[in-house]
């Protein structure tokens, strides 16, 4: 899996202050999408047994408490993310059971496939749907258009 961006602190996806994982590799490239540059699988940069643990120690920071972890993109749902994002949220809910852990992904929930599955089940928060622009709305709260859903999950 390839990442582009790692926000350590972040205030703006999700509530409170969470650590926040960009990733590469988006196949649903929708019209609007203010992060084009993630929709290539190849593009970013690797993410390394190093980044992982850096997002374990983010998020055992006692100086700067973390509320959890967002995984956003690109698409962490994307076929080659679904192992290590597997990974990942196995290794947050292990050592940090406290933390709750928010996924955005163009696919929908009910269309998700078993593997993808294994993934939802560790987390607490689904925003599904792909961004659609003729349903932009900026006043809505985690997500950018209207046919995005909240999953409360857990």
């Amino acid at each position: 899996m390839n990442y582009h961006q790692y926000y350590s602190v972040d205030v703006v996806n999700g509530p409170g202050t969470r650590c926040t994982l960009f990733v590469s590799g988006c196949i649903h490239q929708c019209k609007g999408c203010y992060n084009k540059s993630t929709w290539r699988t190849d593009s970013g940069m690797p993410f390394t047994q190093e980044m992982e643990d850096k997002i374990i120690q983010d998020l055992q920071d006692t100086r700067i408490r973390r509320q959890g972890l967002s995984l956003s993109g690109g698409d962490p749902l994307h076929p080659v993310n679904l192992s290590a994002i597997l990974q990942l949220v196995k290794r947050v809910k292990a050592i940090c059971p406290s933390k709750d852990i928010w996924l955005w992904t163009g696919y929908q929930f009910a269309e998700l496939t078993a593997d993808q599955h294994k993934v939802v089940s560790l987390i607490n928060v689904l925003i599904d749907g792909k961004f659609v622009q003729e349903l932009y709305d900026p006043s809505l709260l985690w997500r950018g258009s209207s046919n995005q859903i909240i999953h409360k999950l857990r």
